[in-house]
């Protein structure tokens, strides 16, 4: 497993009004095969995540991924931590699917026909390989948010920061996502709503406010955020 430590971690905004504290002092160390991360909107969930690979940079504190630290060593992180949004169209961003998943794979296969090859691979693993030359618009959600774990997969990370992947999706296509991330061997950050998804990992977070206010065993996280709710 991968190791992520947040040391002091601080992360504000500038407003009209003065700087804003998104995320409060933050320190932690992550281990754990899957992290849930919980918390009612505008609890910091989504900050505190988007620190773990630099798309969120702290404005004070370090954060290290496997020492790695993730202003420094930005590009190196991002090899290492993939990051799944919420809205899927947020990250298909060419014609096809095939091309969406060949995209991830320019780093290593230089060979154009070789990285057609290798996307084809990918998308036979997430039972999308017949659809492989459709429109990424013609896709239903279910397929869309599976292409868009299948194109961060394709670059083969140590960890998955996967935000609200599920929140968009009926429960049908909800479901299987949801399989398939538990079934991964990445090590899994997931920021959800479904509490009964986040009491099936090893270790979650509830967050309010832009502060961590409960951290233990995920099953015990969530009894003490529904206490609250």
């Amino acid at each position: 497993m991968s190791r992520i430590e947040l040391d002091r971690v601080v992360v504000t905004a500038d407003t009209a009004e003065g700087p804003l504290t998104i995320l409060h002092e933050t320190s932690l160390v992550v281990t754990e095969q899957r992290l849930a991360l919980i918390g009612p909107n505008g609890s910091g969930k989504s900050t505190l995540a988007r620190v773990l690979n630099g798309l969120v940079l702290p404005s004070s504190g370090t954060a290290l991924v496997d020492g790695l630290d993730v202003d420094r060593d930005g590009r190196e992180v991002r090899r290492r931590v993939g990051f799944v949004f919420t809205d899927p169209a947020a990250q298909l961003v060419m014609p096809t699917v095939a091309e969406d998943v060949a995209l991830s794979l320019r780093r290593t296969h230089r060979d154009r026909t070789a990285r057609r090859a290798a996307a084809l691979e990918v998308l036979a693993r997430f039972g999308l390989e017949e659809l492989a030359d459709r429109s990424v618009h013609a896709l239903s959600g279910g397929q869309r948010q599976l292409l868009a774990i299948a194109g961060v997969l394709a670059a083969a990370p140590d960890v998955l920061v996967a935000d609200e992947p599920t929140t968009l999706l009926d429960l049908s296509n909800g479901r299987r996502v949801a399989d398939l991330l538990f079934s991964l061997p990445q090590q899994l950050v997931l920021l959800t709503h479904d509490l009964d998804l986040a009491a099936r990992c090893d270790r979650a977070l509830v967050m309010e406010s832009g502060r961590v206010v409960f951290d233990g065993p995920a099953a015990d996280a969530v009894a003490a955020y529904r206490a609250t709710a």
